[in-house]
Order: C-alpha cells, then structure tokens, then sequence
C-alpha cells in the first residue's frame, strides 16, 4: 500500500479563482518529480487523462472542491496532504 511519505501534494494555479487552482496529490514512487506542467500543456486533450496518470497523479480537485470538502469537514485545511490521502484511501483511489 501506498503510504503518506510516498506522496505529495502539488498545487498549480492556473488564473486568479479558485476554479483555476487545483491540488494534484501524486505518487513519489512512480515519478519523485512530480507533475511537469510544461509536457502536460503540451499534451493531447483526448490522452490528458492518460499523462497525468503517467506522471504519478493519484487524484486531482479544484480549489472550489477543496474548500467545499473543507466547509464539509472531510478535509482539514492546516493538514491538506494527510488528510486528502486519507480520503483518498477511505474511497477506495489509494488501495
């Protein structure tokens, strides 16, 4: 099983909401550089699901379903990375 340290959480924002940012948490294990958003840009919208999987993307949420998860109390904001990989494990993406 995947664990916490064998993770990160990247953040990208791509315009000034939070509709424009999104939090990539990423498997270390499979890629330690994390995700390269030049190749990704560069990439194919119909293979864009593919390559963010190559790069080691585990799960992926905007800023808008971060905060939502957060006002929901599944998330807590002080501690993102831990707690949307324990998340991630209770809903069965990280296994």
């Amino acid at each position: 099983m995947l664990t916490l340290d064998q993770t990160n959480l990247e953040t990208f924002n791509f315009g000034e909401t939070e509709e424009d940012k999104f939090y990539v948490l990423v498997n270390t294990v499979k890629n330690p550089e994390g995700i390269n958003v030049t190749k990704l840009a560069m990439a194919d919208p119909r293979m864009f699901d593919s390559i963010l999987s190559d790069m080691g993307c585990i799960l992926m949420l905007s800023g808008v379903e971060i905060n939502e998860l957060v006002a929901r109390g599944a998330l807590k904001e002080d501690a993102l990375h831990e707690s949307l990989y324990q998340l991630a494990k209770q809903e069965g993406v990280i296994s």
